[in-house]
């Protein structure tokens, strides 16, 4: 229940949660609901249910109020607040239906919850309420399933659900074996009008423990990175391309995500996008080579156990690829041979920092510091190469790498650079280029270089398109992360839409330009190549190497 709700609430705060010009009262309510202080959020939307006075705020207003009811498992009250809005003619019906069948089904009247389903035209909604579907009916009866099989063959959850109460018996009677033969060519059928669709799965961990996607933060990195595949996908879509995105929690539970690897959405994937953590796409990418379905990690650079893989991606270049860039840019700009490491504690910046040192010496690097940093000792690591105070500062190295995300990092380094005069490249994450405190042009030597990790071109005709469209939208400016997600979607489509084989379209060319990036090179490998250092130009960021 809470997978389908927390659906239900993306879209909604995607489609009016940054409308200016709401009354106080009703902020207040959704503000109550996103804390989970759901009796406050229904107390708070009952002044706003009169259409005669608020019009199609009433209408969000019951579908708020129906959604906090059944999170207090109040599904009567649900149902109630509900039908005037379904007599109404209103744009987001078929939302609306999909809530009022969960209401129905949580209340005990499951027939009435699947003819409601019945109704939904919208495929995408629709893929949701099979999957809701399926979740509800795999603890009906046997009886019920076949004696209803007729009227609900053509629901996908529906068939699935029967099939698996009834291959849990062990013995079955002569008219349940005939109900899953009937399953069968139905299901069949079904699937042989998807060849068209590009049927893209995600599974993030929009829930831990009891916290939910609801109460997950706007500035959240997968609130960030699922409003860009959603942007990816809703641009697709605007293009007339066949796509259809369904969306699952992984709720950081191994022994669920096991059982949802057996949901047919995800059965009749083309590409899954997640989970993330390693316990978790461990699982994932044995599943996804055992279905040959294309699995990819839309953030890791960790990729060495994917190296041996058929179907498991990272969209990101592996560690060993950033090495490589950051050894060619060396090379070419022969800045000197004495070299500078520090790293974070983050496990990829501990095994880039170790390959790093590896490869280097094999170059004739000397490595004259290797460190591991933090906030409180990345000053000190720079002050033992040689800054002494204030003023101009010749270091012990000709270059210093420094490995790391952590804005607490970076801030005190870029203190440091603002009060001497140091001339010494210094090479950093992308990462370093959102910082809000970090103004590159302050610094009197254009001192830092950036790793390219999935880099944005903030220059492209591309990206400020993106950037004012999702302004519009949702009031702010798109994170990194959403920038990824968007482009993750242009690169499937890319590489696998109209039936494209991913594999040989990725091996068919040896570098693809990005939309919102610098552009990729998966050619034979299975992560990103491409992983260039950037330098900043008056106000431009170009590639080295």
């Amino acid at each position: 229940m809470q997978r389908y709700l927390s659906f239900l609430l993306l879209f909604f705060v995607i489609q009016i949660g940054f409308s200016q010009g709401l009354p106080e009262n009703y902020q207040k309510a959704k503000t109550a609901f996103s804390n989970g202080d759901y009796w406050s959020s229904i107390n708070g939307f009952k002044e706003f249910l009169e259409v005669e006075k608020y019009g199609n705020l009433a209408n969000y207003a019951a579908f708020h109020s129906a959604e906090a009811y059944l999170k207090v498992n109040q599904p009567a009250q649900a149902i109630e607040v509900l039908r005037p809005v379904y007599s109404r003619n209103w744009s987001k019906s078929d939302e609306l239906k999909y809530l009022l069948a969960l209401g129905y089904f949580q209340n005990g009247q499951t027939l009435d919850g699947l003819r409601m389903v019945q109704q939904i035209k919208s495929p995408e909604v629709m893929a949701k309420a099979q999957n809701a579907v399926f979740e509800f009916l795999v603890q009906a009866s046997p009886t019920f399933l076949v004696t209803n099989l007729q009227e609900f063959k053509s629901n996908s959850g529906y068939t699935s659900a029967m099939a698996f109460v009834l291959q849990q018996k062990e013995i079955m009677t002569a008219g349940e074996r005939e109900a899953l033969k009937v399953i069968g060519e139905s299901n069949l059928k079904v699937a042989s009008k998807q060849d068209e669709v590009l049927d893209i799965v995600v599974i993030l961990p929009f829930t831990s423990g009891n916290t939910m996607i609801s109460n997950i933060s706007s500035t959240d990195f997968i609130f960030e990175l699922y409003q860009g595949i959603l942007s990816g996908v809703n641009q697709l879509k605007s293009e007339g391309v066949q796509v259809q995105l369904q969306t699952f929690d992984s709720k950081r539970d191994l022994k669920y995500i096991g059982n949802l690897l057996k949901d047919p959405a995800i059965e009749n994937a083309d590409v899954i996008i997640g989970p993330i953590y390693p316990d978790e796409t461990d699982l994932v990418s044995q599943y996804a080579e055992a279905e040959k379905i294309p699995f990819i990690h839309p953030l890791s650079n960790l990729g060495d156990r994917f190296e041996q893989m058929k179907y498991s991606y990272l969209f990101r270049p592996s560690v060993k690829a950033l090495s490589e860039g950051i050894t060619s840019a060396m090379k070419k700009e022969n800045w000197g041979k004495r070299v500078a490491i520090g790293h974070s504690s983050a496990s990829r910046d501990q095994a880039l920092a170790s390959l790093l040192k590896e490869r280097l010496s094999a170059e004739g690097y000397d490595l004259v510091k290797y460190q591991e940093v933090d906030r409180r000792n990345v000053v000190e690591f720079f002050n033992d190469l040689g800054i002494q105070g204030r003023g101009d500062s010749v270091l012990r190295a000709d270059q210093v790498i420094l490995l790391g995300d952590d804005p607490a990092i970076a801030q005190p380094v870029f203190a440091l650079f603002e009060s001497v005069t140091i001339s010494v490249p210094t090479l950093v994450m992308d990462s370093w280029l959102s910082f809000n405190f970090a103004n590159f042009e302050m610094i009197e030597f254009p001192n830092f270089y950036f790793i390219s990790n999935n880099s944005p071109n903030f220059g492209s005709e591309a990206m400020n398109t993106f950037r004012d469209r999702f302004y519009e939208r949702n009031l702010i400016f798109p994170s990194l992360n959403a920038i990824l997600g968007r482009e993750l979607i242009y690169w499937i489509h890319t590489n696998q839409g109209k039936g494209k084989d991913l594999r040989n379209s990725l091996d068919s060319q040896s570098f693809q330009p990005g939309k919102l990036t610098f552009g990729f090179n998966f050619q034979n490998n299975n992560s990103n190549q491409f992983s260039p250092i950037l330098k900043l130009e008056n106000g431009e960021l170009i590639p080295l190497n």
